[in-house]
């Protein structure tokens, strides 16, 4: 299984970008996606994340009401609209996929999560 995220990129702030997250190499029916990032210097965090079944999101405080994560089953693809971007949002941003039966409670730790992508590089600089 392989997850290639793209769509990052640089931008100003108040600008927009929309990343997406492919997965290949299998289908599952089950489990969530999620979009976790990592500042320089920082600790990877948790940013938003979305279960298959019900569509049941979950976002971190810090980007709520900002970003928005979707998910197209037909392209086993998930996307996170970053809307309002500011500096504080610049990190590599990675996505990650649990093919298990997810749980609420669970869906913002990275520990939860099976596969993870490379990352793509999100700048929000003037």
């Amino acid at each position: 299984v392989q997850l290639q995220a793209s769509g990052g990129g640089l931008v100003e702030p108040g600008g927009s970008l929309r990343l997406s997250c492919a997965a290949s190499g299998r289908t599952w029916s089950g489990g969530a996606r999620a979009w976790f990032r990592q500042a320089p210097g920082k600790e990877r965090e948790f940013v938003a994340a979305i279960r298959k079944r019900d569509r049941y999101t979950v976002y971190a405080d810090s980007v709520k009401g900002r970003f928005t994560i979707s998910g197209d089953a037909a392209k086993n693809t998930v996307y996170l609209q970053m809307d309002a971007l500011k500096p504080e949002d610049t990190a590599v941003y990675y996505c990650a996929a649990d093919t298990g039966g997810t749980i609420v409670s669970a869906m913002s730790t990275m520990t939860t999560y099976d596969y993870w992508g490379q990352g793509t590089q999100v700048t929000v600089s003037s």
